[in-house]
């Protein structure tokens, strides 16, 4: 059976839970200098639950699930209020996309592409590296990193079978995803949500052609450091030596076929989304549907028994991120977190800028970057109009670090994705993804200090 996908549950460990729970008190008693009750007890479940994704003391289908007994339990808001945050629309966007990746692991259609790959990118694994991330932000900039890691990721398994390779290979399509994300305005999540409120706030929009020559001094450096340190420390041996070209069997090429069209729509639906929008019609409706027709003729590929190895803890690993996401806002800790945000205003430039990338950066550690920044970009508004600083700028470095979030695949879904594979632990991909957060943080800073106010 191939890996992707298949996850194995994690042990029970006492000495993990313990540390888990230490954590957790440790944070709600120093929260409670500068906060109330509620918002103290927030953040100490909070670093409980983070702590045991981190240690993996408890399956992460598990510790997922706790926010809708604890919250209601400790009096933060309602079973009710909870459990919706675990239905919320991009989650059958995975479903959808996950249908998809079973589809074509179960035709063997990505041994076919991994090959065809092989042969214009070097048959190394700095070569399959560099390949996948370069592959995965350039897709990423006109399609969902999502859709694009999802697509993607069957290849990762198939390209070597061994474990530390496929956790490099993993990453390099999730972290490649949020890297070229940005380079167009209808590349992540995120920046939809900047335009939106630009618009809605009468702002002056940037340009679709303006971002690109924004952002690509950004995304330059961090695939070439993206590639190279992923890559360090790999036996530079050839990966594969059959390149014999194989015949498409009938099913691949329905899959196949499948994947043409569904890229065609979703672009098509993403370039009329910059002008107009048909009614009902979004890329989540449009990648479960796709995934549903896999069941049908003259497709047939799936039964419903396959649905047993969709990786349902990575879908209630989202709902915990939404539900957290709520109860920054229902306990009023969104609020006191701007009070303090407000406080930056009197630093100079180039420290406003580098500790409000840090902030939005590291909060993607407890939820994920969507719902974060749409609670972050309110509260910059608020600061520019107070201080006189450009709210365009400072919202575009928010923006950006919001999509440069590599430590936790809560932070992400490209990281949630890879987390899927099997391949990945919470723990290596946080080990790297730190880098990668400080390095984003790092860029993101000088480019607006040194790029984006002159021109912005």
């Amino acid at each position: 059976m191939p890996e992707t996908l298949t996850r194995q549950p994690a042990e029970f460990s006492l000495w993990g839970l313990g540390w888990a729970l230490v954590a957790g008190l440790v944070i709600f008693a120093l929260s409670q200098v500068w906060l109330n009750s509620d918002q103290a007890i927030l953040l100490g479940l909070i670093a409980l639950m983070v702590t045991l994704w981190s240690n993996q003391a408890m399956p992460l289908g598990w510790v997922s699930l706790l926010p809708i007994v604890l919250f209601p339990l400790f009096g933060l808001t309602g079973t009710n209020e909870v459990a919706p945050n675990y239905a919320q629309s991009i989650i059958f966007l995975f479903i959808g996309g996950f249908l998809i990746a079973l589809a074509v692991e179960k035709t063997e259609l990505h041994h076919l592409i991994s090959r065809q790959m092989l042969n214009v990118f070097p048959n190394t694994p700095r070569g399959m590296i560099f390949a996948l991330a370069i592959t995965s932000g350039g897709l990423s900039a006109f399609l969902s990193n999502t859709t694009t890691a999802l697509l993607l990721m069957p290849l990762a398994m198939f390209l070597s079978d061994q474990r530390g390779l496929q956790m490099r290979f993993a990453l390099a399509i999730a972290f490649g995803a949020s890297v070229g994300g940005i380079l167009t305005p209808i590349g992540t999540p995120p920046n939809l949500i900047l335009f939106g409120f630009f618009d809605q706030h009468n702002i002056a929009p940037i340009a679709f052609g303006e971002w690109i020559a924004l952002v690509l001094p950004l995304i330059g450096p961090m695939f070439v450091l993206l590639g190279w340190v992923l890559s360090l420390g790999t036996d530079q041996t050839p990966l594969m030596a059959d390149f014999d070209p194989k015949p498409m069997s009938t099913d691949q090429k329905k899959v196949a076929r499948l994947l043409y069209l569904l890229v065609a729509v979703l672009g098509i639906n993403t370039l009329l989304s910059v002008g107009w929008s048909l009614p009902g019609l979004n890329e989540k409706g449009l990648l479960l549907g796709f995934g549903l027709m896999l069941f049908l003729p003259p497709f047939g590929i799936l039964t419903w028994a396959d649905t047993r190895r969709l990786p349902w803890d990575i879908l209630f690993l989202f709902g915990a991120g939404f539900a957290i996401a709520q109860a920054f806002d229902s306990t009023g800790l969104a609020d006191r977190l701007a009070w303090a945000l407000q406080t930056l205003a009197v630093h100079p430039l180039w420290l406003v800028l580098g500790l409000l990338s840090a902030m939005v950066t590291f909060s993607t550690v407890i939820t994920s970057n969507t719902a974060l920044i749409a609670m972050v970009l309110p509260v910059v508004f608020a600061v520019c109009e107070q201080s006189g600083l450009d709210p365009r700028l400072l919202m575009m470095v928010a923006t950006v670090s919001a999509s440069y979030a590599f430590m936790l695949p809560i932070s992400t879904p490209p990281n949630a994705i890879a987390l899927s594979s099997g391949a990945v632990s919470v723990k290596q991909m946080a080990q790297y993804g730190v880098l990668f957060n400080l390095a984003g943080i790092s860029l993101v800073t000088l480019t607006g200090l040194l790029y984006w106010q002159w021109v912005l």
